[in-house]
């Protein structure tokens, strides 16, 4: 049995507009659609996923996806969305931007083998030797000033102004979708709500040069329910890319996400099934501080973006910071989670050399570091069994030595249940 593509994304919230006949022309025949991805970062974040799960259910449901990376768009800048002029960005740093970005869109779809396998294309390779008398000649006639200047992305731009470069972009990325209709039976265009007006633009630009027939779907920009922006943390966007967001910070992301969002959010991101989400939230709107939701959005995604090990790191990562961790697990952790787990806790210095007689654990927590003021404050919490070095409680006799280390340069200081302390140990 068929599934239908626009009731998929319907129940799920994925459907902000579409022109008419896209659910039919779904419903009758396997379809070629696609989305574009602009290279201004040489990595996607968090808010390119809406686009990314558009193209996983169109595959899904049938009919093949397309990825578009813009090498041409990128020279030129989408003004959709944006309050001023975007910066230029030279061909090096686009070239480089796009293969980043090209490797992370293969772990979201099949481009190896069906009939309906996904494809890559770069709209560089169509518009390098178009001479631009050719194009405004050939293309250009078929859209009026008029038309262009009616959209919200040039509307919203008049009083503070706009370049013939930004303003000429729903003309290129319109030709795209021309290009793509041609050479590739592409028929629809799926992307943010925001791209609606650069989206239909090609659908008139494929109509009035006598194309195939062409549909547009877009999603609603997805927002949190107390207004901040989606895919934004304290440090800025959550990005895919590990270097950028660790695997621990984009876990920790959805794990802290509202109730609300976590109803909503697990229904996009997610492949999960109607039927499970449905139990799930049951489960979830009854015992909501158990965060059961939260935990299962985060673990799907983080799976899916980065890989199960990672996943399980971070879950581990996340009970040892809330007290449910073993000395095992603190120590199975590479240095980058560690560092990232425990980021903005008191941190303190000590010389390896000190470490090599055993160091007092008194002489430790209030000399060779602060964790202390005072010997007499640390003997009192050492006798009443407060203090944890890297999750073991110890007590006065304890000594710190060089095996305590935590890759080899680290140790963890915990004070009663909630207060961390990481002590960096260096060569000299």
């Amino acid at each position: 049995m068929k599934i239908n593509l626009v009731e998929e994304l319907r129940w799920r919230g994925m459907i902000h507009d579409l022109t008419p006949g896209t659910e039919e022309q779904l419903m009758k025949e396997s379809t070629t659609g696609y989305a574009g991805f602009d290279p201004t970062a040489d990595s996607l974040h968090i808010g390119n996923l809406v686009p990314v799960m558009l193209l996983v259910h169109l595959q899904r449901c049938g009919h093949k996806p397309i990825v578009l990376v813009g090498g041409a768009t990128g020279l030129v800048g989408d003004p959709s969305g944006k309050s001023e002029e975007r910066k230029l960005m030279s061909i090096e740093d686009i070239r480089y931007n796009l293969e980043c970005q090209k490797r992370q869109l293969m772990k979201f779809l099949n481009f190896e083998s069906g009939p309906n396998q996904a494809a890559v294309v770069n709209n560089h390779d169509w518009f390098r030797d178009y001479l631009f008398l050719d194009f405004i000649r050939e293309i250009g006639k078929h859209i009026t000033v008029n038309y262009m200047l009616a959209k919200d992305s040039v509307k919203k731009r008049l009083e503070t102004g706009m370049s013939f470069t930004e303003f000429s972009y729903q003309l290129v990325q319109g030709y795209d979708f021309y290009w793509l209709n041609k050479h590739m039976n592409c028929k629809l265009q799926v992307g943010g709500s925001d791209q609606w007006g650069n989206i239909v633009t090609g659908t008139e630009l494929i109509r009035r040069m006598g194309g195939e027939e062409a549909y547009a779907l877009t999603c609603p920009l997805i927002t949190k329910a107390d207004g901040a922006k989606f895919g934004k943390s304290e440090e800025g966007n959550v990005w895919l890319d590990p270097v950028k967001t660790s695997p621990y910070k984009f876990y920790q992301y959805w794990l802290n996400v509202s109730d609300v969002d976590a109803e909503n959010f697990i229904r996009i991101f997610t492949l999960k099934e109607r039927d499970e989400i449905d139990r799930l939230i049951i489960r979830h709107r009854e015992a909501p501080h158990e965060r059961l939701l939260q935990k299962e959005l985060a673990m799907d995604v983080t799976t899916r973006v980065h890989s199960m090990d990672d996943a399980v790191t971070a879950i581990e990562a996340s009970q040892i910071l809330f007290g449910k961790g073993t000395t095992e697990s603190l120590r199975k952790l590479p240095e980058d989670v560690l560092v990232s787990v425990f980021e903005g806790v008191p941190r303190f210095e000590i010389v390896r050399t000190i470490l090599d007689a055993g160091l007092p654990v008194v002489d430790f927590l209030a000399g060779a570091t602060s964790v202390f003021e005072s010997k007499g404050e640390a003997r009192r919490m050492l006798r009443d069994n407060g203090i944890s070095i890297n999750k073991q409680k110890v007590g006065e006799s304890y000594r710190i030595t060089s095996e305590e280390l935590l890759n080899g340069r680290y140790i963890l200081v915990q004070k009663g249940k909630k207060n961390y302390f990481l002590v960096r140990v260096t060569d000299q």
